[in-house]
């Protein structure tokens, strides 16, 4: 059974911390492309961060260019992001995502991250 679980999440202050965590299991994620998204509430899902297979290559989205950091484990079969500096307007849920060479899509369940003072 293809699953992703997401974990890490939690209520944060600004300018703090959190390092999210993606476990796949019932499939290898060494032959996809591994992005984090987040959907805030009353908004669309946004894409927030992808890595490529290898890892060697990573993008960003501009609002959290600098901040955060994507990375993955094919050993571990672990995605991760790590997020510095948290604002208000990081509050969202955030999901993995592995996409396979043939488009093939599967999502977690998703993770709550609330940045609130």
């Amino acid at each position: 059974q293809v699953q992703l679980v997401e974990s890490g999440g939690g209520l944060v202050q600004p300018g703090g911390s959190l390092r999210l965590s993606c476990a796949a299991s019932g499939f290898t994620i060494a032959g996809y492309t591994m992005s984090w998204w987040r959907q805030a509430p009353g908004k669309e899902r946004e894409l927030v961060a992808v890595i490529g297979i290898f890892g060697d290559s990573t993008s960003y989205a501009d609002s959290v260019k600098g901040r955060f950091t994507i990375s993955r484990d094919n050993g571990k079969n672990m995605v991760y992001l790590q997020m510095n500096s948290l604002k208000l307007e990081d509050t969202a849920v955030f999901y993995c995502k592995a996409r396979s060479v043939s488009r093939n899509d599967y999502w977690g369940q998703g993770t709550q991250v609330t940045v609130s003072s």
